[in-house]
């Protein structure tokens, strides 16, 4: 098999990313609509009654995140994004942007959330990483770093997947609630929003380990270890005698 077409199958996507892909544009498709709509019964979230524009802010939050939910998955198919740069960058600058927004309605959205304290701080926690990221990105492409921008998008694109996370959590702890009476919809909230930023970071940096490190300090060695094998062939032969 030649070399362009390991290549090839290696930038091609794989089944976990079309898993990922799907997952991510259905909870966007799935969350988005019911905030177009301005009918707040339709709310995914409970509203606070003492708050007029909570369902504004949800909705200001989730058309960008959504959007930026969706677009996510393409930003890391490298064939995609070797052959569009140009669309690569306009995207991107489109993901940044919808982030900020997304992230600005996320804190106020906390603040005003009916989910108890506990899911409040695991919210700014995940804004605050969320922005922090982005930055970090954002400084690292301005650099030229594309390798540290990468690595920083990963982590910023987990981050935003965790309500992808949260929403599978919330099913599972929902069916599992309608078996044992004791579990409460607010202790089934906050572990699953804990849950979600923890695991979704967690997987992110396994990812950045083995996907991006280790095959980067592979190909980083293979030149060191030839340069040995070079210089030790002169090791152990001995000068010719003088004549």
């Amino acid at each position: 098999m030649s070399t362009a077409r390991i290549t090839s199958k290696r930038r091609s996507p794989s089944y976990g990313w079309w898993l990922f892909a799907v997952l991510a544009v259905g909870t966007a498709a799935y969350s988005v609509p019911v905030y177009l709509t301005g009918n707040e019964s339709q709310s995914k979230i409970p509203l606070n009654p003492d708050v007029a524009l909570h369902y504004l802010i949800l909705g200001i939050h989730a058309l960008p995140g959504g959007l930026l939910l969706a677009l996510g998955p393409i930003q890391f198919v490298p064939a995609w994004r070797n052959k569009y740069r140009k669309t690569h960058r306009v995207l991107g600058r489109v993901y940044m942007v919808s982030m900020v927004i997304a992230s600005v309605a996320a804190l106020f959205a906390a603040t005003f959330s009916e989910d108890g304290f506990p899911a409040q701080v695991g919210f700014y926690i995940l804004t605050a990483a969320w922005l922090y990221s982005m930055v970090q990105a954002y400084r690292t492409i301005r650099k030229g770093q594309v390798q540290l921008h990468r690595i920083w998008m990963i982590r910023n694109y987990a981050l935003s997947f965790a309500a992808v996370v949260l929403r599978v959590f919330l099913l599972i702890g929902l069916a599992l609630r309608s078996r044992f009476d004791w579990l409460s919809f607010e202790d089934v909230y906050t572990t699953s929003v804990w849950g979600s930023i923890l695991i979704s970071a967690g997987v992110a940096e396994w990812f950045i380990v083995q996907r991006t490190l280790k095959p980067l300090a592979r190909s980083r060695k293979r030149p060191a270890d030839a340069q040995e094998q070079t210089a030790g062939k002169g090791i152990g032969k001995e000068e010719p005698a003088a004549v």
